[in-house]
């Protein structure tokens, strides 16, 4: 005989007036279900977390390190990009080991580049047409004012460059209108430069070989844009861009540059006029774009420049700024060497097969952009390009009209849905979403607290503050650890807050319920406001990027749009009597689903990215606490955790992974602290070495014709004190803050400083020279200074503009006047003129100074310099050779266009003259 169900024999027992006591059995079962459903499996938890990291790792992979295979001649033909033949180019640039600006070794590349030149010309289509020029720039003056520029002019003299325009022969009128495509040979003291920029120029001899093969059917010419000076303030292409005649006839401007080496080559700055990137969006075979790139560099968030901001700032063109930027650590090092380079297979061959599918599309259309505009009158017009790439495959791209609209709409109707929901809920969903919104102030301090107490540690426990540059897999347990545990924790104190609140404010309706399922409901709510908080914050994000018109709002739109329809489809009701449930998984993995595809990527490869820049984070060696590249990076690790796991984190609070959690997060931040105190992980390798600067000094400042004083010092721009290495070099060196070096360009706070020697390797008459002419003091003050930098044609002079109103820089023995009276930018009081030639850039020139009328106050007065002067000669001494051959292996030279070569000349000129 079949059982009937005991709530039916109950029911059935009950008089049918007992209506208040039918709905206590009915709520009842009611109860027996929610506190059965109050609970989250730890399976379900644990299933999402691996989701996240094994789906997180995965689109990084298939997005930045999926390359191509590369090709050779025989697979692609004359028309094609072959990976094999740019590397030839590639190990022939490397093998004349680093060529900066007036050394020989530049003379040699540019030999090689203009015979490869040649040859292209030779084997070109026979209805191509192309040109081989060989510019040479006598002087000029780059009056940069953004980004690195401010308060200095950079002068250059003798510079040389390739310059190759292929065009159809038989249409003349295609030279009116040219697509621009340029990097540089030139590299910086400290490395032979085979990724900054020989990889760049390998694809562009490579590509012009393509190109002359099919330039027939253009109706626009390309010009290969070969030139030198950029490590030394982008002066290549500002003297091309001033000076050639074939510059009027560019309409758009595409620059090759490298961060790093190898890997993904990016679209990181594109604009102002969309054409470009729209273009290259519908042609590229592997598409690689962010703009949330171009936000960061241009916010001066990334301390460095590019050519394309000559292009943009002095020609008013518009165009595309590719980058490699894979291992940034090893950038103008001693790393960016071949070897790693062809550790890195296809990187050529995504770039070149990019840009030929471009220049190819460009070439034979009839719409460049024929008008010059600005990046304001582009903002203005809202016609600034949006745009990013999916899986490295799909790229988007759309106008900032569209995108006003878009986000307007979706603010709008997010403000509207906010509004209602409080005004329905009453004084109990404000007070439920202010105390949400705490939970998501906690969460944010908690972890930016816990990761960083951990780069304050560092310091004390490891040899480096940044112990991780050499394994940057190590800040998932340093900061990544604390950083989740901290979140977790303080959403879950806002979440028990939240409960509490809610527990005690149960509507009328639920009193009659019992104490364990009221708790159960309590819990319930609580998780919902929670996770909605998430939405909150997304929704400020969207509100603040849309206002001030960042590029990247659209990764907003995805984090609030993307969870908000999931949670409105399967968990949201109009009916204020349904009970809550757990929040359901599927919801987790919808919302998900489009924010992780389009950021995770994104995301990893921007930590790798600041990870490796903290190898030459400091500017002024010893200004700035060491702990501070540590402690951005903790920051930065516990924004990310904060910005991507505030919907998951809110599933865990009613689950069994609390204490799970808490054991795992704390064993690793353990396992990584003792790794990093017990030497297990060393913060530099021979492949990831430290960044260090050994320079021979003699120091002429004296203001009493005192004789120079000379010394070897040791710096680093990598956080840290130089002891270990002090001690493996020997040679006397003594570290400390006690020797203060003023390089023009940047200051050293602490150094290595050794005398063993020091008098050897220089002469009296290397000494560089400022004398008095003449000086005419009255109310209008003239000094007439003249200034011989000897064997230096690399030089920096710094200009007391507390003193100086203007001045005028002639070159002596030409009586070209080098820079002309106007107005004159200081920074700190000072102008500085960076100066970089050729071996026949002159080396004497007359300075002419107009003194401020008014009288300087006292306190201004302290400043005992008028001028200060540090030439640069890149000659190695036998006392820096000694400490060179003896630089312990995880170290390596770094060089950059405001650093001295390894023996640096300084002299000065007091105000009272």
């Amino acid at each position: 005989m079949r059982q009937r169900p005991k709530s039916a024999s109950l029911n059935s027992k009950l008089p049918s007036g007992s209506s208040g006591e039918t709905s206590n059995q009915e709520n009842v079962v009611k109860e027996k279900n929610v506190v059965e459903i109050a609970k989250r499996s730890s399976y379900v938890i644990f299933t999402l977390f691996v989701l996240v990291i094994y789906g997180s790792w995965s689109v990084y992979r298939y997005q930045f390190e999926n390359l191509p295979a590369p090709l050779t001649l025989e697979h692609v033909g004359k028309r094609g990009f072959s990976e094999h033949e740019a590397m030839k180019h590639v190990e022939a640039l490397t093998r004349l080991g680093p060529h900066p600006v007036g050394s020989d070794a530049l003379e040699s590349a540019l030999k090689y580049v203009a015979e490869a030149a040649e040859k292209i010309k030779k084997t070109a289509h026979w209805e191509v047409d192309v040109e081989v020029d060989l510019f040479h720039a006598h002087s000029g003056t780059n009056n940069l004012v953004g980004g690195l520029f401010k308060g200095k002019t950079l002068l250059y003299s003798d510079l040389n460059h390739i310059v190759l325009r292929i065009m159809p022969k038989y249409a003349s009128e295609a030279g009116e209108r040219a697509i621009l495509v340029s990097s540089h040979i030139d590299t910086v003291f400290a490395g032979e430069g085979a990724g900054d920029c020989s990889s760049c120029v390998s694809v562009m001899l490579e590509l012009a070989r393509g190109v002359s093969h099919w330039a027939h059917g253009f109706k626009n010419a390309v010009i290969f844009l070969f030139n030198t000076g950029e490590e030394e303030g982008l002066n290549g292409a500002h003297s091309f861009i001033t000076q050639h005649p074939w510059s009027d006839t560019i309409r758009i401007a595409i620059d090759l540059e490298a961060m790093g080496i190898g890997g993904i080559s990016s679209i990181f700055q594109a604009g102002p006029h969309p054409w470009a990137v729209e273009n290259f969006a519908m042609v590229a075979k592997y598409p690689s774009a962010q703009i949330f790139s171009q936000d960061l560099f241009t916010s001066g968030a990334i301390k460095s420049a590019t050519d394309f901001q000559v292009y943009k700032e002095v020609a008013g063109l518009s165009g595309l700024d590719f980058a490699f930027v894979d291992n940034t650590a090893v950038y103008h090092t001693k790393n960016d060497n071949l070897k790693l380079l062809k550790l890195k297979p296809g990187s050529l061959q995504h770039l070149g097969e990019n840009m030929l599918a471009f220049l190819l599309h460009a070439g034979v259309s009839s719409s460049l952009p024929e008008n010059k505009a600005s990046e304001s009158e582009i903002e203005a017009s809202q016609d600034k390009a949006i745009y990013f790439d999916i899986l490295g495959t799909y790229m988007i791209t759309f106008r900032q009209r569209l995108a006003n609209m878009l986000y307007n709409s979706v603010i709008l109707q997010s403000l509207m849905l906010w509004s209602m929901s409080v005004l329905m809920g009453g004084y109990s969903a404000a007070i439920s979403l202010v105390l949400s919104c705490l939970s998501l102030i906690l969460m944010w301090i908690f972890s930016i607290s816990f990761s960083s107490i951990v780069a304050v540690i560092l310091p004390f426990i490891s040899s480096s503050p940044v112990p991780f540059v050499s394994s940057p897999w190590l800040v998932i347990g340093l900061f990544g650890a604390p950083a989740f545990l901290g979140a977790f924790t303080g959403q879950h104190i806002g979440f028990r807050i939240l409960e509490s609140y809610l527990a005690r404010t149960m509507p009328e309706r639920r009193r009659n319920l019992s104490a364990s399922l009221q708790a159960s409901l309590a819990k319930l709510d609580a998780e919902r406001w929670v996770f909605k908080s998430g939405l909150v914050q997304w929704l400020v994000l969207l509100m603040v990027g849309n206002y001030y018109k960042f590029g990247a709002s659209y990764l907003a739109l995805a984090w609030l749009a993307t969870p908000a329809f999931a949670y409105g489809l399967l968990e949201a009701t109009l009916s204020p009597t349904r009970l809550p449930k757990p929040l359901k998984t599927v919801t987790m993995l919808i919302g998900m689903s489009v924010p992780f595809l389009l950021t995770s990527g994104m995301i990893i490869r921007l930590s790798a990215t600041i990870i490796g820049t903290s190898v030459r984070f400091v500017r002024n060696p010893g200004a700035n606490p060491d702990l501070m590249a540590s402690l951005i990076v903790a920051i930065f690790i516990a924004a990310i955790v904060c910005l991507t796991l505030v919907y998951l984190l809110s599933y865990i609070h009613i689950s069994g992974m609390k204490l799970p959690i808490i054991v795992t997060t704390t064993s690793l931040l353990l396992i990584s602290l003792l790794a990093v105190w017990g030497g297990v992980v060393q913060p530099f390798s021979e492949d990831t070495a430290r960044a260090v600067n050994v320079v021979h000094v003699v120091d002429a400042t004296g203001i009493n014709d005192r004789e120079p004083v000379s010394y070897i010092s040791l710096f680093s721009t990598t956080p840290g004190n130089l002891n270990k290495e002090a001690d493996q070099i020997g040679e006397g060196f003594v570290c400390g803050r006690d020797k203060h070096i003023d390089f023009i360009t940047f200051a050293v706070n602490y150094s290595c400083w050794s005398d063993k020697n020091s008098g050897t390797g220089w002469l009296k008459s290397d000494v560089p020279a400022i004398l008095v002419e003449k000086d005419a003091k009255g109310g209008n003050r003239e000094t007439q200074i003249s200034i011989d930098t000897r064997v230096s044609t690399r030089w920096s002079l710094g200009i007391n503009t507390n003193e100086i109103e203007d001045f005028q820089l002639t070159d002596t023995e030409s009586f070209e006047v080098l820079i002309t009276l106007g107005e004159k930018i200081g920074v700190d009081g000072w102008h500085t003129i960076q100066f970089a030639g050729g071996k026949k850039a002159p080396t004497k020139f007359t300075l002419l100074l107009f003194w401020h009328t008014q009288a300087t106050s006292e306190s201004v007065r302290n400043e005992r310099f008028l001028l200060k002067l540090r030439t640069d000669v890149d000659r190695l001494t036998p006392p820096t050779e000694d400490v060179l051959q003896k630089l312990p292996p995880w170290c390596s030279l770094f060089g950059k266009s405001t650093s001295p070569h390894t023996l640096a000349f300084l002299s000065s000129l007091p105000v009272s003259i």
